[in-house]
Order: C-alpha cells, then structure tokens, then sequence
C-alpha cells in the first residue's frame, strides 16, 4: 500500500499534469545580458527595458506600432524573375529563398503598406534584415518604386526604413542596378513636392546606404545604429590604423553633420507625426482616439415643434391706386 500511495500515484499524477514550457519566454539582452520577458520586451518594441539597446524588429510589427491602431494596407508589389543567373555557391539561390521565407514568414526582404499616422496618410516601407541580410535585389527595387509611385499618387509622404547588408550577390549586377533605379524613384517624389523620410537602423551598408537610404529630406536614426558603405573592420584592415570610438555609429555621424535626429524606437511614431505634418503644412495632430473635433460653434439641440397651424383663407388682392396722370381729370369733373 505504501509502494502505491509513494510511488505509483504521484508518478500518474505527475505524468498527467505535466505542462509544456515555450522555450521562447525570456531573451538575453545582446549588449547588457539581462533576461526579459517576451511579452515586457514586445511592449518596449524590442528595446531592452534595462539598458535601452535596440534588438531587431520585423518590419511588420514595427508597422503595427507605427500606424494608427496598428492598421495598415500592403502595397503590392510587382514581382521579378526569380532566379535570372542561375546562382549557386553553397546552395542553389532558390533553395536559400525558400529557407528565408520559412524563416521570416514573409515574401521578400521588404514590406511596403499605407496608412495614418497621426491621421497623416503615408506610405511606409521597411526592410527585414533576418531575410537574407536584408540585401537589396530586384525585389527591393520594385518595392521602392512601387511606393514612391502609391507616394505620388496619393500625394502623401513616403517613410523608409532601412536595414541591410548591401546589394544580393546572388543577381550579380541586377542588384546593382537597383541603386540608380531607386535613385530616379526618390526623384519622383522631389518633382511632386512630397516629403522622403528614411529611418536608418541598425545596421544599413554596403549600396543601400549609397543610393537610396541617403537621399532623404530629414535622416533620422536609431541609437547606435551601424551606418556605414564599408565596416569598420575592413576601414581599419585597409589603413592599418585604429578607429575612433563609436565610428560610423548613428552618434558619431550625427556629430559630424550625417544626421538629422537620432531617436530612440519608442519615442520614433511622435517625431515621424510632428516632421510629416510640419513638411505637409499641416497643423499639429490632434491627441485621443477620436477625430478632430469642429470648429463651429455647437449648435443648441433641436426642440419639439409645435403642430402648424391650419392655412389661411388668402385675402382677395387690393385695387392698385389709380395713376398720377388720371388726376388732372378728376379736377376737372368736380369743377363742372
């Protein structure tokens, strides 16, 4: 009897009871090693809560923060030939696509969506550095395009965030063409007279930060974001000399003029609203969920009329007085 109560019983109701635990509940901070908790650091926008250090961040979710009540429309985007050179290194270039998409959940290395923010309509698009490095290809030239395009067309500001390692190998020269492609596609938005804002975050190199993600009107950065054409490493290979501290990071060019803002994730919705209003002539956003109120004057609530009374017989038309010129005659008559 005590065999069963000892051993087999709490043995069952263990086996029973037994709870599987996510692996996926805590995330070591890459810079401070503190622990957090998913659901604490989701909150904070992937920006640890201890030291301020900002992890990754999918262009969908950054999305989700962005706009208003986290809605958003995706823009479609045109599709390129998928494997144009036939790449293969290690793995064939569409075996490499495929265990991207698997991994990231989504298409390609950008996402292009329209929205509010601020009730301020804009177009966004984001780079996924976890999708291939967030290399530029063909697919990245088209999305800009595209958005520059919705941009123009719904004469609204056009809001970039980048994240990459630099042009895709693997399309060899099409990549590259990518650089003066985009280049004309900004240039679409300088001739319409509509904002282009680009968000560098960490890290932006190599082509992107040679074409497109250094040709907007106000550059804004996150905190000790890598903005860089080479890295340092090959910088200090090259010269064989040692860099500054905090080289090419978002401080340092901001000091040295690069920069317009750097700001941190949490605080980057109100300064998006407050720039794209200001470089649209708009007044400044209104706080609350609601919409803007009016500037009439509030009417007064109507009242129960009262029942109309029953219409008038109408009254037979009086005789018009005779003209002036009859007179002189009726003068003569009395005379006589």
């Amino acid at each position: 009897m005590n065999w069963i109560n000892n051993y087999v019983r709490p043995r069952i109701n263990s086996i029973f009871s037994r709870r599987e635990t996510p692996e996926n509940l805590w995330t070591k901070c890459d810079s401070c090693g503190t622990m957090l908790f998913h659901r604490e650091l989701s909150d904070n926008l992937n920006v640890c809560t201890s030291c301020g250090h900002h992890m990754a961040i999918s262009p969908r979710d950054r999305f989700k923060a962005l706009f208003d009540g986290g809605i958003f429309t995706e823009v479609d985007v045109p599709e390129p030939v998928s494997d144009p050179l036939h790449f293969r290194d290690q793995k064939k270039y569409p075996d490499r696509m495929r265990e991207a998409r698997r991994k990231t959940g989504e298409d390609e290395a950008m996402l292009v969506a329209q929205g509010e923010i601020g009730r301020t309509p804009i177009v966004a698009t984001a780079q996924d550095f976890s999708f291939m490095g967030g290399s530029m290809g063909m697919y990245v030239g088209n999305s800009i395009v595209a958005a520059a395009e919705r941009a123009v067309q719904r004469k609204c500001p056009l809001v970039l965030f980048s994240a990459a390692g630099g042009a895709r190998m693997q399309e060899g020269i099409l990549s590259l063409m990518q650089m003066p492609r985009t280049t004309v596609a900004v240039q679409m938005l300088k001739e319409a007279g509509l904002p282009y804002i680009v968000v560098l975050t960490h890290p932006t190199t190599g082509g992107v930060t040679a074409s497109y993600a250094m040709l907007g009107d106000v550059h804004i950065a996150e905190p000790n974001a890598l903005i860089c054409f080479a890295g340092p490493r090959v910088i200090e290979q090259t010269i064989r000399e040692k860099l500054p501290e905090g080289f090419q990071r978002a401080e340092y060019l901001l000091d040295h003029g690069m920069l317009d803002r750097v700001t941190p994730r949490t605080e980057m919705r109100e300064e998006l609203i407050q720039i794209t209003r200001m470089l649209m002539g708009l007044p400044p956003a209104v706080r609350g969920e609601l919409p803007a109120p009016d500037q009439t004057e509030a009417l007064p609530e109507p009242v129960a009329a009262a029942p109309a009374p029953a219409p008038a017989k109408e009254a037979a038309p009086a005789k018009a007085p005779a003209p002036a010129k009859d007179a002189p005659k009726d003068k003569a008559k009395d005379k006589k």
